[in-house]
């Protein structure tokens, strides 16, 4: 759209191309398709003259870029999690914060579970071993790893993504435990097959614990050295939540240290810089955050993102929005 009295957009990374034709209908829109990571600087400087901003989860929406941008009205963050943007900031100034949950819950809990089975299989460590062309002959003892059937797994945060990893459980015969701000309903902790438990409680007695909950100052290390020093030798840790919500350096020593079997890492303390003992960790599985790329998954959230920057812009409700009491604020 070339009109100059048209609303103008920012997307922060790139994105599908069908999703910015059909912004572009309405807007006019400032891409990214290049998608080199914006310093707070740019994205301050690009995003100033607009009114929406569909952002990624690496894009810091603080006080500042808002004092930057007066005439901004939404922030379509193309992320379930919202701990980029500093929503209290964003209320007061009357500015709409949307995310895209329910539709990576699947592919999120998909991904966890192939980190379970990659980190217990030892599969990372043992394909870079045949690559290498160390393979010389097949040995009865080598290679063993852990058995994910008929363990306890223990899921610490019990969302929507928490929930549908739970429901895969059934098919491998595992005792499902589960730590939560609060207990589900039963109706819901039994579609599951779930039981509730404290945190240590969790973190003593599971083969497999995987973190699923949301990063903010209440879940900042809320698994620290302390708490890892609970698990199994023989249990496996896996973490799709934010980086924060695990100490990572205190991951990486229990590692090193052999006191756990393995990990399976999707997120990190200040990525994409990792903490530098990961990369020489055979027994961590690290991917780059990655739990929901699949490319259904990943199409549906820029979709989701952008109906919700459509609607806060022309007027309606959007799907999911996250602080709807800036719209009694605005009236």
């Amino acid at each position: 759209m070339n009109d100059a009295s048209a609303r103008r957009v920012l997307v922060t990374r790139r994105t599908f191309d069908e999703v910015l034709a059909g912004l572009r209908l309405r807007f006019d829109v400032d891409d990214n398709q290049g998608d080199q990571p914006l310093t707070p600087d740019e994205l301050a400087a690009r995003a100033a003259p607009c009114e929406g901003i569909v952002a990624a989860v690496a894009d810091a929406v603080t006080p500042a870029l808002l004092d930057a941008c007066p005439r901004l009205r939404v922030v379509a963050n193309c992320a379930v999690g919202t701990n980029n943007v500093d929503i209290p900031a964003c209320t007061a100034r009357g500015v709409m914060v949307t995310n895209t949950p329910g539709v990576l819950d699947d592919t999120t809990a998909d991904h966890a579970w192939a980190l379970m089975f990659a980190a217990a299989r030892r599969v990372v460590s043992a394909d870079r071993w045949l690559r290498d062309g160390h393979w010389r002959a097949w040995g009865f003892m080598d290679w063993h790893g852990v058995d994910v059937h008929h363990a306890t797994l223990g899921i610490v945060g019990m969302g929507r993504i928490g929930r549908a990893i739970a429901r895969r459980a059934a098919g491998f015969d595992m005792r499902v435990i589960y730590h939560n701000r609060k207990p589900l309903p039963d109706d819901q902790a039994l579609a599951c097959g779930a039981g509730y438990a404290g945190l240590d409680e969790l973190l003593s007695s599971a083969d497999f614990v995987v973190v699923s909950v949301p990063y903010g100052p209440a879940t900042h290390h809320l698994i620290g050295a302390r708490e890892l020093a609970l698990l199994k030798p023989s249990a496996v840790f896996v973490n799709i939540a934010r980086g924060g919500v695990v100490d990572d350096a205190a991951l990486v020593e229990v590692l090193q240290e052999g006191r756990i079997a393995a990990a399976g890492i999707d997120v990190f303390e200040n990525e994409p810089k990792l903490h530098p003992g990961f990369p020489a960790l055979d027994n961590a599985v690290l991917t780059p955050h990655i739990a929901s790329a699949s490319r259904a998954t990943r199409l549906g959230m820029a979709e989701l993102a952008a109906r919700n920057l459509v609607a806060a812009l022309e007027g309606a409700r959007p799907p999911s929005l996250v602080n709807p009491e800036v719209l009694s604020r605005a009236g």
